[in-house]
């Protein structure tokens, strides 16, 4: 099935690809897999009554398919929003994705209910019409993000990025990390060459020397320090970044606060037993993830645990990075974020007290 899918896309994709401008490339792409996705797990699925995409008559969700990325498999590794849940009768469908822009395609095509990415993939989405709202901000982690060099590369500061092949995963927080050191450094985007890679391809061209630099996060920034030997150029620390967010699809946002409210309730009670046990963290996830217990204490001890209640100051920080992108050029249209919010009384019904 896969295969005839793919034959009968392939003339589309190749279509899109020229037809297209570059921002919409990738997304076009990712949706068209996201498509192939939706399709292959149709017959798996189709006694839920899981909301779509496009039915805005859809009631209360019977599965909550979540999209996540390796840093949040902690939720999924410790099995508490099943618990939480199933006396309601909602069951978890856990669906990975490698990045936050990968996982926003699935959310706009109906393919996942709810999920979580950095700051930068919801103004990318919502510029190319994914019909998504804000539900709840990630404490910010500056210190989990980095531009990594090889360990013999001459770049010993961000300046020394100028002319540079930089890889990164497009319109993920990574993006958005390079574009604020680079002005912190005195230096335009323009002055280096962003290579657009998901973070498996990024890491394989920093080790063969077909880049120069990646910006990443973790757990891939503490797994390359140590097992590819990464120089770390620069981290988020000393910058304003937001941590990222809990977002869903309009429709389920519309139809499942309830379900919402204990998603979030679990999230956060899970965020304060980490903030206290991080060693215990890092040794669930260890064997997880496939990653020696040394590097991901080390991952696990920089990142900020806990969830951000939206409000107005989030709402405008946020929508200076929107800003900041279309000032760019690397937008196709300006963002409202308060287009893809709440009002404050939907927020107070199911956002968990700080």
């Amino acid at each position: 099935m896969i295969n005839q899918l793919f034959q009968r896309l392939t003339p589309l994709l190749q279509r899109w690809r020229l037809l297209t401008i570059p921002f919409l490339g990738a997304f076009v792409t990712g949706l068209c897999i996201s498509l192939l996705f939706a399709a292959c797990t149709a017959n798996n699925a189709s006694n839920t009554s899981t909301v779509s995409a496009n039915n805005s008559n859809q009631t209360k969700a019977s599965v909550v398919r979540f999209g996540y990325q390796k840093s949040l498999i902690l939720l999924k590794s410790k099995g508490v929003l099943e618990k939480r849940l199933q006396p309601e009768g909602v069951k978890v469908q856990w669906i990975e994705f490698p990045a936050g822009p990968q996982l926003l395609e699935a959310l706009n095509v109906g393919s996942i209910d709810f999920g979580h990415t950095g700051e930068t993939p919801p103004i990318f989405a919502q510029a190319a019409g994914a019909a998504l709202i804000y539900i709840a901000g990630i404490a910010p982690s500056p210190a989990s993000q980095a531009i990594l060099v090889p360990q013999n590369s001459p770049v010993k500061t961000v300046a020394d990025l100028k002319g540079k092949k930089i890889a990164l995963q497009k319109a993920s927080s990574a993006h958005y990390l390079l574009v604020q050191l680079l002005e912190k450094a005195g230096l335009q985007y323009t002055d280096v060459q962003p290579m657009f890679l998901p973070p498996a391809d990024a890491r394989a061209a920093l080790v063969k020397g077909s880049i120069d630099a990646w910006a990443i996060w973790d757990p891939f920034f503490a797994a390359a320090e140590k097992s590819i030997n990464a120089r770390v150029v620069a981290t988020g620390e000393g910058l304003n970044k937001q941590g990222g967010y809990y977002l869903a699809s309009r429709n389920f946002a519309t139809n499942n606060k309830p379900t919402i409210k204990a998603i979030l309730e679990e999230i956060k009670a899970l965020e304060d037993w980490s903030n206290q046990n991080r060693d215990a963290v890092a040794e669930t996830l260890s064997p997880v993830l496939g990653i020696d217990l040394d590097t991901m204490k080390k991952a696990t001890q920089r990142k900020q645990f806990g969830v951000v209640p939206i409000d107005n100051n989030l709402i405008q920080v946020q929508q200076q990075v929107a800003d900041k992108f279309y000032e760019l050029k690397l937008l196709p249209k300006q963002v409202s974020i308060k287009e893809a919010t709440l009002a404050p009384e939907q927020y107070a019904a199911f956002t968990p007290k700080t």
